[in-house]
């Protein structure tokens, strides 16, 4: 079974997002970036059903500027078989970026395809979802544990009362959480041999998508400060805080 693998070049989790300074989005210019975290879980997924004989071929893909293919470099040195850089936009929206998967899925033919739940930059929660809907292909988000037998899939997903275990065929769509694995780190040796591996690069006017946008950010600013908190001494001055600033008794 082949699988195709999203991943997606955002700022780096470790690093503390800061707004511009004209308000019209984050800072990214000189800040660290890195896959996105989810990515990295589903990516993992990938080899490790390679690696127990389910999987034939790893294909990672990425959707952005030109150095969205060091993300790829990182998928190929945990141990993607080749990649492929869709050409776009930095702020291609989620339906755009499942459109351009639907034509990637109906040229390469994979039996899976995995994806991040979602992604740290703009928390959508959307492309995994859409892109199922769009191939017409049984689907399975949040998934937290993954067993595939033949062309049946067992996947355990984490839903508001707790887990909830669903059983769908191939082809399909997944979405992974944090829980479903630790990604390996990728060693030197693996990062040298990545190198190596091969690398298509097309726009998404190749595959007949317009990645024009649909939303308009009109201004991003910070939250605002949380005021300081105050001690008291007692649970009677407590209550006497509480009615006459929160008002809530």
């Amino acid at each position: 079974m082949k699988i195709l693998v999203a991943v997606k070049r955002v700022v780096d989790y470790n690093v503390r997002v800061r707004v511009k300074a004209d308000n019209s989005g984050v800072e990214t210019q000189n800040v660290k970036m890195s896959m996105n975290p989810f990515d990295e879980n589903a990516v993992e997924a990938a080899i490790t059903l390679k690696e127990s004989g389910i999987a034939s071929e790893i294909i990672a893909v990425s959707i952005g500027t030109a150095k969205s293919q060091e993300t790829i470099r990182t998928a190929l040195a945990m141990g993607a078989d080749r990649g492929i850089h869709i050409e776009a936009g930095e702020d291609t929206e989620p339906l755009a970026v499942a459109k351009i998967l639907r034509a990637l899925a109906e040229k390469e033919q994979p039996g899976l395809v995995l994806t991040g739940k979602q992604a740290i930059d703009d928390d959508s929660n959307q492309t995994a979802q859409m892109l199922a809907a769009l191939l017409g292909w049984a689907q399975a988000t949040f998934v937290s544990d993954l067993t595939i037998e033949g062309e049946s899939i067992t996947a355990t997903r984490e839903v508001d009362g707790g887990l909830e275990k669903i059983a769908l065929n191939t082809p399909a769509v997944v979405s992974v959480d944090l829980r479903l694995n630790t990604p390996r780190y990728a060693s030197l040796p693996n990062i040298m041999k990545a190198k190596k591996k091969p690398m298509d690069t097309m726009t998404a006017e190749d595959l007949g998508v317009d990645t024009a946008p649909r939303l308009t950010t009109l201004e991003v600013i910070d939250p605002p400060q949380r005021a300081a908190g105050v001690k008291v001494a007692s649970v009677a001055e407590l209550v006497e805080k509480l009615k006459d600033e929160a008002e809530i008794l």
